[in-house]
């Protein structure tokens, strides 16, 4: 099984910008799909952004898109989530996740493993 954890979360102001970053245990990291998804207190978990295995292709939620970057580096078996021009809406619990697939824009119900996730809180 593939274990991950998220790093990164803090308290920031509106307009901050704040870096994510999710580790990833065993020797598969490159052979996975990887995303990041959020849930804020009493709303559903809903999709951020996913990067293919390689790198060489994201999508991003419309609500992120233009402010949030996703990456990945391979060699250290770690994805990351860039966050600029940060808002109270994107107040929430993040988390990585993995999914053996190659398809990119897929429900979160298809991904295979998760991390705990990391607490990022914007205030105005």
């Amino acid at each position: 099984q593939v274990q991950l954890v998220e790093s990164g979360g803090e308290l920031v102001q509106a307009g901050d910008s704040l870096g994510l970053s999710c580790a990833v245990s065993g020797r598969t990291f490159g052979s996975y799909t990887m995303g990041w998804f959020r849930q804020a207190p009493g709303k559903e978990r809903e999709f951020v952004a996913a990067i293919t295995r390689g790198g060489g292709a994201t999508t991003y939620a419309d609500s992120v898109k233009g402010r949030f970057t996703i990456s990945r580096d391979n060699a250290k078996n770690t994805l990351y989530l860039q966050m600029n021009s940060l808002k109270p809406e994107d107040t929430a619990v993040y988390y990585c996740a993995a999914r053996f697939g190659l398809a990119l824009k897929v429900p979160k119900g298809e991904y295979d493993y998760w991390g705990q996730g990391t607490q990022v809180t914007v205030s105005s």
